[in-house]
């Protein structure tokens, strides 16, 4: 039992102020506090004032992550307050900010393991396992930072996105922080302007790619489920080289999910199917145009063409309702640099009279009249008027999705699009938009953030106790969250709210849990998915 001076510095276990008399007492901590006793509440609204007082949003994640390293119950439950508030400083886009001076702004490792390929991978259990420092872990969200959306290779620095990604798990889902662990994979980095930075932390050489890069990976995977053995494994912003060939390596051995591949595809068919729902159309009538086609366009694409063989489509059927464009043009199957990830989506040049000219998105728009367009390029202002115009004038509700973030990235704006369609186009937005107001209607803009999936899907992998993560049970979160849709309301939002995240988290997760149980992939005794799911959910209050 710790006490005294250890007691208020783990985070785990100290509440401050709210401490009572004979708590401070038996913890030994009599005298070491201030002498007046705050409840919970007291000490939510003294730190809310203080995050207030900050001067931009960079200080207030930095307040915030002060207070996250000082106080997990005081920190979650004053997140959870201000969830719609707090989510956009927490994580995404004041995130890539925080990931950009990590190494200058360093002062606290926040329970992270960093684990290094110059190491000896005899050490990364022990180093798991001290990280853990005698808790049970559940949950790892692990990155190497080689891909993070719209910044790219940050090395070490990157280590923030899996920490803020386990922030939003416990924010949303209410999965118990004691059971989570973010792990760093420093494998170098090939970002010249880390390299040369005095104060960088992590690995001051070029990342290490092929066979050893290969084993560092599956050493960390060996190390994790023997330190962990009931682990639910998250891979996050792995570079396109990577991430595929990582998650489908592992997914048939443990549960895992990545993010960027299956998370973005998930919320994007969310999305989809919630603006069909108002627009009583079909999605295996859509043609599909993905425009960015790294792992998220192609993840995306993914989702949507399996989502479509489900309906009825068969394989064949459904591969000739998609196309890709990335920054050579439409792809074409005789391409020599094709990932495995594109490939199945990748058309035969013979099937269009002007295939040598299809070198741009607007050409590609002009010539298959998409019904459907998601962006996940990060090249700002791509979808332009013209491009928008052209594909409205043949859809009489174009779904349009401009996914990359931060908003400097985004390849349109919702306002644009509601003014160059009328209002018609079905939008998401890959960040924050407020409501906005054409021809008399208000339009709310559902965000397609992830974080309406993934902490819902967690907690339904971890309610039951699934041992793997399968396609039935990604499709029925997808659907879990498009059937919420009030198709009556006039410029409804075509994705839920983000101020109601923790009600759509126990939608998700109730919708994984019960397809887990359908299928005898649960390894815990359940017979009640959402009597399950809300068992597994923990609340920001202290103990006794």
């Amino acid at each position: 039992m710790k006490v005294g001076i250890d007691r208020l510095n783990d985070p785990f276990l100290n509440k401050g102020t709210a401490f009572t008399t004979a708590e401070r007492e038996q913890f030994k901590l009599t005298g070491l506090l201030p002498p007046r006793m705050q409840t919970l509440t007291q000490q939510i609204h003294r730190m809310y004032d203080q995050v207030e007082r900050q001067s931009d949003d960079l200080a207030k994640r930095q307040f915030l992550m002060n207070l996250f390293n000082t106080n997990r119950v005081l920190f979650f439950a004053l997140f959870a307050d201000h969830v719609e508030e707090f989510m956009p400083i927490v994580y995404d886009p004041t995130i890539a900010e925080s990931i950009e001076h990590y190494s200058d702004l360093y002062l606290n490792p926040q329970n992270a393991a960093f684990l290094s390929i110059d190491d000896d991978p005899k050490t990364f259990q022990s180093t798991l396992e001290r990280a853990a420092d005698g808790r049970e872990i559940k949950l790892v969200v692990v990155t190497d930072a080689e891909g993070i959306l719209g910044i790219g290779d940050w090395g070490t620095n990157g280590v923030d996105i899996a920490i803020g990604k386990l922030m939003v798990y416990t924010a949303a889902a209410g999965i118990d922080p004691r059971q989570v662990l973010p792990v760093m994979l420093d494998a170098g980095t090939n970002n010249a302007a880390l390299l040369k930075d005095a104060h960088y932390l992590g690995n001051q050489h070029a990342r290490v790619e092929g066979d050893r890069y290969a084993k560092f990976v599956d050493d960390f995977v060996t190390a994790a489920t023997t330190a962990f053995p009931d682990l639910y494994l998250h891979w996050e912003d792995f570079g396109r080289g990577h991430a595929a060939k990582i998650l489908q390596r592992y997914q048939g051995r443990l549960a895992t999910f990545n993010d960027d591949i299956q998370g973005t595809g998930i919320i994007s068919l969310a999305a989809i199917l919630g603006a069909l729902n108002i627009s009583g159309q079909k999605l295996t009538e859509q043609t599909y145009l993905t425009f960015g086609a790294g792992s998220a366009g192609a993840g995306i694409a993914h989702q949507i063409f399996a989502a479509m063989v489900t309906a009825g489509l068969s394989p064949d059927e459904a591969r000739q309702h998609f196309y890709m464009v990335d920054k050579q043009g439409l792809l074409f199957d005789d391409m020599p640099d094709l990932t495995p990830e594109q490939r199945p989506f990748a058309r035969r040049r013979a099937e269009f009279a002007n295939a040598a000219a299809l070198t741009s998105l607007a050409a590609v728009v002009a010539t298959i009249h998409p019904t459907i367009m998601v962006g996940t390029s990060t090249q700002p202002g791509t979808f332009t008027e013209a491009i928008v115009r052209d594909m409205a004038a043949h859809t009489p509700r174009p779904i349009i999705l401009p996914l990359s973030n931060p908003t400097k990235l985004a390849e349109a704006t919702a306002e644009d699009l509601l003014k160059w369609t009328d209002g018609r186009a079905l939008v998401a937005t890959g960040v924050p938009s407020a409501p906005i107001k054409v021809n008399g209607v208000t339009y709310q803009i559902g965000q397609a953030n992830n974080a309406l999936v993934y902490p819902g899907l967690g907690l339904g992998v971890l309610a039951v106790a699934a041992n793997r993560l399968d396609e039935p049970m990604i499709s029925a979160a997808a659907h879990s969250l498009g059937g919420l849709v009030d198709v009556h309301q006039a410029g409804a939002a075509v994705l839920p709210p983000v101020d109601q995240l923790s009600h759509f988290s126990r939608t998700v997760a109730t919708a994984v849990a019960q397809s887990a149980l359908d299928r005898g992939l649960a390894t815990k005794a359940v017979s009640d998915a959402k009597a399950a799911v809300r068992a597994a959910q923990w609340q920001p209050v202290y103990d006794d």
